[in-house]
């Protein structure tokens, strides 16, 4: 009787035993199960370059995008829980924020102003300056600068473990509820590369589904027109494409210029990154896209109006300014010193640049902040 007790408790442990072994296995298969995210269906515009690079160690999916559009808007990670990447980048003013120069989380003044944040999938380089060269190496920029959101990212991914929203939103998107900080840039360069605006006036007009005034095709034509003579007619232009591109539909440039605004520069722009004499007081070309909405204008925002954008380019030139760029010296007066154009030419330009506000991008459901609706 006890030999046949020995070999049943002897049969109950290895019963024991083996559920054991059973459940620890279950478990690791549960830890070990790939996750599984969704390709984000990214629409390219006909009218926008269809050759982009999206980095192949951070794809668009579709977890990963709703995941950067929440951190967008969230305030911890500023220092002081009151500033979001949205609160510089409002979606109504074509992801700027309508100050002279940007404010940060403390009430202290950028010494730039806010740049939009439009079709940067395209985008080779980034700021004013081109310090960044990707969208994962600039998020990390402002979220860690003392006069914007004043915060180490390291602070701000210990703040995003300790709620219960984020962690799961992250095992969604990268596979681990265990918050890091490159999942956090990445997540926001997914968001931003999702900005695109193609669906203004002008779009329309070039597919042919509607028309534009005799102003503001006069102000077109300007914008893309090169001063001179041309089989001994003498073309008048503001040759405005040669620093925004209007070929590619992007209204851009990759490159940096110095647009005759000062004969010395306190803010060296491009110099100040490539310590290159050649390169000081120029600054990146940003895209015209939503213009009318993006004021006040230029790198430190001296300009509070297109019409005195205008004024500068027309009449205001720093002809001296070392490295000056040849385009912003022609004019439509023979062997003049000024571009010269004429009062109705100007109001003509504005009317164009008006066209090239987007009205869908600024209201897209897909952009706003989430925690507000």
């Amino acid at each position: 009787m006890s030999q046949l007790l020995v070999r049943l408790r002897f049969l109950l442990l290895l019963a024991a035993l083996a559920s054991g072994a059973a459940s620890c296995q279950d478990k690791g298969e549960e830890q070990e199960t790939p996750y599984v995210t969704t390709p984000y269906a990214l629409a390219l515009p006909a009218g926008l370059p269809q050759n982009v690079a999206v980095p192949t160690g951070n794809p668009l999916t579709v977890e990963g995008v709703a995941l950067g559009r929440r951190l967008f808007y969230e305030v911890k990670l500023s220092g002081n829980g009151t500033q979001s990447c949205g609160s510089c980048h409002q979606q109504s003013r074509a992801f700027t924020d309508g100050q002279l120069r940007a404010i940060g989380a403390d009430g202290l003044a950028h010494r730039r102003n806010t740049m939009s944040l439009v079709n940067l999938l395209w985008e080779k380089s980034l700021t004013w300056d081109g310090a960044a060269t990707n969208l994962e190496q600039q998020a990390r920029t402002p979220i860690e600068n003392p006069v914007e959101m004043h915060q180490l990212l390291a602070e701000g991914v210990r703040k995003l473990q300790q709620t219960e929203l984020y962690p799961p939103l992250f095992q969604q998107a990268f596979g681990s509820s265990t918050i890091t900080e490159d999942n956090v840039l990445k997540a926001l360069a997914q968001f931003e590369r999702t900005l695109i605006s193609a669906n203004s006036r002008y779009d329309r007009y070039l597919r042919k589904e509607i028309s534009l005034s005799p102003t503001e095709r006069a102000g077109a034509a300007l914008f893309n027109n090169h001063p001179g003579e041309v089989s001994g007619l003498f073309i008048r232009g503001g040759a405005c494409h040669h620093c925004h591109i209007s070929e590619n539909g992007l209204f851009s440039s990759p490159d940096f210029f110095n647009n005759g605004l000062d004969l010395t520069f306190t803010d060296p722009g491009r110099g100040g990154v490539t310590n290159l004499p050649a390169d000081r007081g120029k600054f990146k070309a940003p895209s015209l896209r939503n213009i009318a909405q993006t004021a006040p204008y230029m790198h430190d925002g001296r300009f509070s109006t297109l019409e005195q954008v205008l004024d500068h380019y027309n009449e205001h030139i720093q002809v001296n300014s070392p490295g000056v760029d040849p385009n912003v010296l022609l004019s439509n007066t023979p062997n003049g010193t000024k571009l010269d154009l004429t009062a109705q030419e100007k109001a003509q330009l504005v009317a164009f640049l008006k066209t090239l506000t987007d009205s869908t991008f600024l209201t897209d459901k897909r952009f706003s902040d989430p925690f507000k609706q």
